[in-house]
Order: C-alpha cells, then structure tokens, then sequence
C-alpha cells in the first residue's frame, strides 16, 4: 500500500466511525420518559446516565417541589430512576431531565381519583394571601379559599399541614382548589350521632333559617326548628356570633347536612321566644329527655 492509499483508508475510517456513532446514538425528545442511574452532584444539580452521548443532568430546582429537601436522600448515587426530559440535548449532547415535573404529571394523574372519591389528603400550606392560602399537593401548587379555611389565624398555617379535600381541579389551567371544611366536616361526621347535643356559634342568619358553626361543621336550624311557636323572622331572635345549643335531629353525610333544633329542648310552645336562656341553660338535661323520646337513645 502506498502512502497516498494509507492516509485515504485512514480519513475514510475516521469519519466512517463518527457515522456509525451517530447511527447507534438513542434518540432523546423533549416530554419522553426515560430511566436514568445517578453519577454524581454538583453545586447545581445532579448527573444522571441515561446512556446518552453525556451524562444528562437534573437543575436542583427540578428534583423536588420543595427546593430545601437533601438532593442525596431523593437520588442516591447509583439509584435508577425514572425522569422527563424538559430540554432536548445541547450541543454537547447534553439532555436536562426533570423529577419534580414528573412528579407534577404523575400528581395530575391522581387528582381525578381523589376527586370523584372525595377523598381528603393531607397538604402543606406555602403561603398566605387575600384570598387564602397557597399549598402544595405533590408539587401542584393548589389554592384554599378563606371561605374554605377552618381557621382564622392563617399566617399560623404556613409550614403546617392540614387536610383538604379537592373542590375544582383544571389541568390545562393548572388550577387546584381545595376545601378544609369539607375534609374536617367528613372527619367530623363519623363522630355525630343522632340526638347529641352541640354547641355552637351563629355564623348566618337566613329568612328560612339559622346556621351554626360547631367544631368544624356547619348544620341549620330551620326556622320550623327554632320553636313550637311560629317564628316571623329570625333574624328578631339571633345574631351573628350569639352562642347557641341545639339538638342533631338529621345526618345526611352524603350531602354534607346537619340539621338541628331547639325546638326540641322546649317544655312547652314558644319557650325560645319567651326565655331562651333558660332552655340553653338546662339544655343537657332537655336533650337526654329529647332524645330518648325521639330516637330512644
């Protein structure tokens, strides 16, 4: 062979490699799915081989929705994975893969499930606004509305967790509203009972009724319920704040209901109107006689 044919085999052979490299690359796209081993951290993140040209890598605030959790506790080194490719190689062949987005998609998956269950969930409450409170439901950010909020204090909920149960859910709009009341009431409601006597506070004040807060719940006292004697207006009677005993006298957990009375707890017609607080005053004992005569408890 002379040297002419010598250098022609040897660029042939060079670029003849590079060709079939290119051949055997796997091909990587932005939204794919792909199973990766941990290689290593750095200040910014972390490496992961997921068999490519390089080591692909996972930005810091891509692995977890919470941006303080310990990088080696949630990717071991070693550990294989699965992650989401959120941006298509660079020219060095690099891909940037993310597992909190993964977790997001995964997270969404859920939600239907959760929702048509009415299932309640445990949430972390991030912040505070006007409005009510921002929380994080595996790394959704979702929303509870004041009006949905047992407590008052909200700035006190920020770190903590507290249960939630999901109202509105729109993917495409990423939007996630949730309902303490709705979650405490259905805690609640496996501890009511028919007959038991609650106190509580007027919170509302309606022509067909009263409606009292009591740990967590909301039941009604219609106005047929307020007395054996006809009520012109309730609100001649209650007001907003005033503390109040009545009687369970209907559970529709299905319909998140509580219906009262004290009506009930009268010795005789009108007494509501005529010394409320006698009859809140001797309610226990009102009650015990009540309850026996309607439910035999």
């Amino acid at each position: 062979m002379n040297k002419t044919q010598s250098t022609s085999a040897e660029i042939f052979s060079m670029d003849d490699f590079a060709k079939a490299l290119d051949a055997e690359a796997v091909s990587f796209e932005k939204d794919q799915l792909v199973r990766g081993k941990i290689h290593s951290y750095d200040s910014d993140g972390v490496y992961v081989d997921i068999n490519g040209k390089s080591l692909a890598f996972v930005p810091a605030e891509e692995v977890a929705a919470d941006e303080s959790a310990d990088l080696s506790a949630l990717l071991p080194i070693g550990d294989e994975q699965e992650f989401l490719i959120i941006r298509e190689q660079n020219a060095d062949g690099q891909v940037t893969l993310s597992k909190r987005q993964l977790q997001v998609r995964y997270a969404w998956n859920q939600v239907g499930d959760i929702q048509s269950n009415k299932e309640s969930i445990q949430l972390r409450v991030t912040g505070v606004n006007k409005g009510g409170v921002t929380v994080n439901f595996q790394g959704i950010r979702g929303f509870i509305p004041r009006s949905q909020l047992v407590e008052r204090d909200l700035e006190s909920l920020v770190g903590t967790s507290i249960p939630g149960v999901i109202i509105e859910a729109d993917k495409d709009k990423n939007k996630l509203v949730f309902s303490q009341r709705q979650a405490t009431r259905t805690a609640n409601f496996s501890q009511l009972e028919l007959g038991q006597l609650v106190t509580g506070t007027i919170v509302g004040i309606k022509p067909f009724g009263a409606f009292v807060e009591f740990n967590g719940n909301t039941g009604l006292i219609y106005i047929k319920q307020i007395s054996q004697n006809r009520i012109e207006a309730c609100e001649k009677l209650f007001t907003i704040g005033q503390e109040i005993k009545a009687m369970i006298i209907d559970l529709d957990e299905g319909n998140g209901k509580i219906s009262l009375s004290t009506r009930v707890l009268e010795n005789h017609p009108g007494e509501m109107l005529e010394n409320m607080a006698e009859v809140m005053e001797s309610a226990e004992a009102r009650s015990e006689r009540a309850a026996k005569k309607l439910f035999g408890n």
